[in-house]
């Protein structure tokens, strides 16, 4: 399935370390030849880390990306209701109000503390209640599919972040002063569609400013503050409980916004895709910039490292699927990666959705789901150096699917609690690891496509979770049964991959092709 095309490839773009004149008349130890950019980046910026505040700055993006990909929980959660007359039984039988008096029940918390008390949906059908956060995702899947070329041809990985962190923040501010559930749902349908891009372009970003020897790390990086973002949601949904929804939108909006701007100020773009498109001069500055020794001055090697390239990536805006579809080993790579991503996305979102259905507390089961989300990135950052990136992702779907499942068939609460934790704690490995796969299985000239089509793949699998979870109120097989098989028969087309562990990362399709049939050393 993933065997290269059998014709010979054409010559790769190589990179070659040229001496200036002056120091050829002088007598100076011999440069190592670079063959590529990541040799380059290996040799300069990777054998002293990584620029570390460029990478915290990009990688800060995840934080907003998570309060948005969760603020549903709380924002349009079911809200608890009492019985105003404790006597009644006909009121303390039911599950549900719609068919009560209104005299004879009341809302625990105040009417405006979600959205569905607000606009009276408590009776109105589950299509009705899931819209807004279906609309999101279906934002998401919309904008991966017309926005993630841009970034590998037209706008590069700064620009596109720009401009997706702008729309997501503008978007969501409005999205507070909402009237109905209607325009509500159009709003969060262009917050998702501005998202859509913006972690793909973020984590795309930082691993392409660093070498190999942190590439995983700065992955790791990512996660980090994706999990500290999630974790940030039910403390703030908590202490604001008592007021409603909407502040709750403004609170991680307006961060966002001033986040763009500082990101517009203190992030360079990123050099592999200047290089591919043909601007050579302006990625050796700033490989220049960002390539200091441990000392803090610039390496002296530097000055005289210019690049001579054959041939560039340089494409229309959608020549990367032209491109990808004339490779067929490309296509079923990323027909696999896009498997794997719905698999993901159905667990990854569905669980701490779905919390609610075992019956446990909502604002601890999510704290739990986060906690866990920051432990497993820690464990991305130590370990990934080590693990098989394809190994890895099959053990954690199957782990995932096995805890998923079970929680249907145990009873016990408190144990229930617990496999929902371990299930979520797997996927959320398993959705690291792949991410990182994505990358590293496509060249420069592609990566960004490919991370997005991934995303957008998760993201289709968010779209239709809203529906199994309500069906799961009734019948929790719909739930946590479907998530496991899901996650569990997506995670075996992993198999079907090739292991990039300790692989370089290379810059076009013929120095993939080379690099994979054994030309170049990895």
């Amino acid at each position: 399935m993933d065997d290269l095309q059998s014709s010979s490839p054409s010559p790769s773009p190589l990179l070659h370390f040229i001496s200036s004149p002056s120091q050829q008349q002088e007598p100076e130890p011999e440069e190592p030849l670079l063959l590529s950019l990541d040799d380059a980046i290996e040799h300069y910026i990777g054998k002293a880390s990584f620029p570390l505040a460029q990478v915290l700055i990009v990688s800060c993006a995840w934080i907003f990306d998570a309060q948005q990909s969760f603020i549903s929980v709380f924002s349009d959660k079911q809200p608890p209701w009492h019985c105003t007359h404790p006597d009644d039984t006909s009121c303390s039988t039911t599950s549900l109000p719609c068919s009560l008096p209104k005299t004879s029940w009341s809302w625990d918390n105040p009417k405006h503390a979600s959205m569905i008390s607000d606009w009276n949906l408590e009776c109105s059908s589950t299509f009705i209640q899931g819209l807004p956060s279906s609309a999101y995702f279906a934002g998401c899947l919309a904008g991966g599919f017309i926005l993630s070329t841009l970034s590998d041809t037209r706008l590069g990985r700064k620009n596109m972040l720009l401009l997706s962190s702008l729309a997501m923040s503008i978007s969501s501010i409005i999205s507070a002063a909402s009237p109905n559930i209607w325009v509500y749902a159009v709003l969060r349908f262009i917050t998702g569609f501005g998202r859509s891009t913006i972690g793909s372009s973020s984590l795309v970003l930082a691993t392409e400013m660093s070498g190999r020897r942190w590439r995983g790390e700065v992955g790791a990086v990512c996660y980090i503050f994706f999990a500290f973002g999630f974790l940030s949601l039910p403390l703030m949904a908590y202490f604001t409980r008592e007021s409603s929804w909407r502040n709750l939108y403004l609170f991680i909006s307006v961060p966002c916004l001033c986040y763009t701007i500082l990101l517009y100020f203190c992030v360079p773009e990123s050099p592999r895709w200047l290089f591919v498109r043909g601007h050579t001069k302006k990625a050796i500055q700033i490989l220049k910039k960002i390539g200091l020794t441990q000392d803090g001055s610039l390496d002296s090697n530097l000055i005289n490292l210019n690049f001579v390239a054959k041939e560039t990536c340089n494409m229309g805006t959608y020549s990367s699927l032209k491109m990808m579809w004339e490779r067929k080993w490309a296509f079923w790579r990323m027909l696999t990666l896009v498997i794997l991503g719905f698999g993901c996305g159905v667990a990854y979102y569905g669980m701490p959705l779905g919390v609610g259905t075992l019956g446990v507390n909502l604002y601890l089961s999510i704290s739990f789901n986060a906690f866990v989300e920051i432990l497993a990135a820690l464990i991305i950052f130590f370990l990934i150096g080590k693990m098989k990136r394809k190994t890895s992702v099959v053990v954690f779907c199957m782990v995932s699917a096995v805890c998923s499942v079970s929680c249907v068939f145990l009873k016990m609460r408190s144990v229930r609690t617990a496999m929902e934790v371990v299930a979520f704690f797997a996927t959320v490995n398993a959705f690291n690891v792949v991410l990182i796969y994505c990358m590293e299985l496509f060249p420069t000239c592609l990566r960004n496509t490919a991370m997005s089509f991934t995303r957008q793949a998760v993201a289709f699998g968010c779209c239709v979770v809203p529906i199994m979870v309500a069906a799961g109120r009734e019948h929790e097989f719909w739930s946590y049964g479907v998530f496991g098989f899901i996650i569990g028969g997506c995670g075996l087309f992993a198999l079907y991959l090739p292991e990039t562990k300790d692989k370089l990362m290379s810059d076009t399709l013929e120095e993939q092709e080379i690099m994979e049939r054994g030309f170049l050393s990895s």
